[in-house]
Formats: C-alpha cells, sequence, structure tokens
C-alpha cells in the first residue's frame, strides 16, 4: 500500500482494495469475559437523555415528530444536524436536526406521498409534478420492466408476503472501506475501473461506465458532506475515533438517498476493534474513549427514521432500522 494512502500505521497492508485481507492481517482474537468494560460517560448519559426526550415527543405526536416536504434528500441536501455539538464524539443525521425525517422520491413519488399524508404531511406540488412528470423513479422504472404476469404476482404477495409497496429492498454497502482507504483513493480505484472498460460501446460497458461515474461522484458528495461536519475523509482514517466516523459517514451517505426496507451496516466489530486495540495499545485513547466512541455511533444509528407508511410499521416490532 502506497504510504499517502495509510493511516493504520504498524499494521499490515496490501495493494487492492481489500478490506478482508486488512482483518484478517490485523485483529486479535479475544476469548476473555465483560470485566475489561466501563460503564457509559456522562455525556453519553445526557445524549441519550436527549434522544428518550426526542423518543417521547415523538410517540406523543402521533409517530412522527417532524418531516421534510420541501427538499428532496441527498447525500448534501441539508445541512449538519446535532444533538449537542459539544458532547458528540461521532456526529451525523440524515437532515438537519435529529428526528426530522427526510423526503426520500427517487425510490417511488406515489410511496414518498402516501407516507407523508399517512402522517399528517403533504409533499410540495413543484416535487410531485417534477418527480411524476419530468424525473423516473425507480419504481416507475420497475413497473416499465414487469410483465403483467409479474405484477399480479407482486400484487398479490405471492413472490415475498410483504405488502406490496416492500416487495424488495436490501442495500448492503462496505462502508469500511471509507476509513481504510480514504475517499480520495477510493475514486481513484473507480476511475481505474473506467479506464479498464476498453473501447467498445456495448449496451453493457456503456451502463457501466454511467454507474461508475455516479459512484465517484457520490464518493466527491460523500467527502463535501463529511466536510460539514468539519471531518476529513479524503485520506484514510489515523484512529478508531476517525475510523468509526468514517464509516458512519458511508452508511449515512446511503439512508439520506436510500430507504430500503432493510438498510443494512454490515459487521464493522471486527474492523473498528483493529483500530480500537492498537489505539489502546499505543495510549492514543483510553478504553473508556473507545467505548464512548462506539456508544455514540450505536447512538446515532438508532436515530436513522424513515418516512414510513402504516403497513411498513406492522411488519416490524421495535426499531426496523
Amino acid at each position: 500500500m502506497r504510504e499517502e494512502w495509510t493511516g493504520f500505521t504498524g499494521g499490515k497492508w496490501v495493494d487492492e482494495i481489500n478490506v478482508r485481507d486488512f482483518i484478517q492481517k490485523n485483529y486479535t482474537p479475544y476469548d476473555g469475559d465483560d470485566s475489561f468494560l466501563s460503564g457509559p460517560t456522562q455525556n453519553t448519559k445526557d445524549l441519550w437523555a436527549q434522544v428518550m426526550d426526542l423518543t417521547k415527543q415523538e410517540r406523543e405526536a402521533g409517530g412522527v415528530l417532524d418531516m421534510d416536504t420541501k427538499v428532496v434528500s441527498t447525500i448534501t441536501s441539508h445541512g449538519p444536524g446535532y444533538l449537542d455539538k459539544s458532547k458528540e464524539t461521532i456526529v451525523g443525521f440524515q437532515t438537519d436536526k435529529p428526528f426530522k425525517r427526510s423526503m426520500q422520491v427517487y425510490g417511488g413519488i406515489r410511496m414518498a406521498e402516501k407516507a407523508c399524508a399517512d402522517n399528517g404531511y403533504t409533499v410540495d406540488p413543484e416535487i410531485s409534478e417534477f418527480f411524476t412528470v419530468h424525473r423516473k423513479t425507480h419504481n416507475a422504472g420497475c413497473f416499465d420492466a414487469y410483465n403483467a404476469e409479474m405484477r399480479a404476482c407482486r400484487s398479490s404477495h405471492v413472490i415475498t408476503g410483504l405488502p406490496d409497496a416492500y416487495g424488495r429492498g436490501r442495500i448492503i454497502g462496505d462502508y469500511r472501506r471509507i476509513a481504510l482507504y480514504g475517499i480520495d483513493r477510493l475514486i481513484e480505484d473507480k476511475q481505474a475501473q473506467k479506464d479498464s472498460t476498453g473501447r467498445v460501446m456495448t449496451d453493457d460497458v456503456i451502463r457501466l461506465r454511467e454507474e461508475l461515474s455516479e459512484q465517484m461522484t457520490a464518493l466527491k458528495m460523500m467527502k463535501e458532506m463529511a466536510a460539514s461536519y468539519g471531518c476529513d475523509i479524503s485520506k484514510p482514517a489515523k484512529n478508531v475515533q476517525e475510523a468509526i466516523q468514517a464509516t458512519y459517514f458511508g452508511y449515512l451517505s446511503a439512508v439520506k438517498e436510500q430507504n430500503g426496507a432493510a438498510m443494512s451496516l454490515g459487521r464493522t466489530s471486527t474492523f473498528i476493534d483493529c483500530y480500537a486495540e492498537r489505539d489502546l495499545k499505543n495510549g492514543t485513547f483510553t478504553e473508556e474513549q473507545i467505548q464512548e466512541f462506539v456508544d455514540h455511533f450505536i447512538m446515532k444509528l438508532r436515530c436513522v427514521k424513515f418516512a414510513r407508511t402504516p403497513e411498513y410499521n406492522q411488519i416490524f416490532a421495535g426499531d426496523p432500522v
């Protein structure tokens, strides 16, 4: 691995984008008990009390505390949001304030309209008109590809057993790559993939090049979004706090743009532990500090909110995200 790409000094590296190989070469097995654990810090308690209060307010408001009806959610559509900036060690919300649900219309404008209507809100008419007349959504594209038999199977729940609007939707990304390599290296890798597609302009090649270009655009937007929080994810994470933050920014980017029925984070614990063990050994952070980073990371994940219809909420018990 070239020196300018590395943030994990003292570890073992390979030359290609390969998170699994990094973990295999750097993780430390642990066979002990939980006696090493520290209790939550006061900042964690204070922040969690805010989350619980907002949750209570949300329930009292009928299930949704606030909802955006004018701004279509993208990676960079909203400014930074905080619970308490002075106490948060891991930052980032889907919108500019906690518990404010974003408007995600690229999956389907009718779903967005119904989710708003069922919760007492109305999508801005200009947004509805644009995504009905001028911009094809994912849902419209799917229906264009279905034949009559497929549509009948979907509508009758033969395929999934789920309500009609939730026949699709699991997105699993490897968000650890941002922490391990940095955005600039990932863009460089995507550009190399695009450059290696050759000169033949077949349908598959054209589609691949377009998708790689979209991926590079999204990576640049991730860097811009992180910068709005005062974070630089262009280079690899240098410590466990930066590793958690960069991984979360990757996941946050996904849930700002997509509201799939299951937005999976994937397995991150062993990856993060590589950084935690090294930083603990080097005296960079204490056990209590590292556990606070993890607590604040999990707290942010628990605050992910989507605008849903009642049918969706009936499928799940507890926290569906």
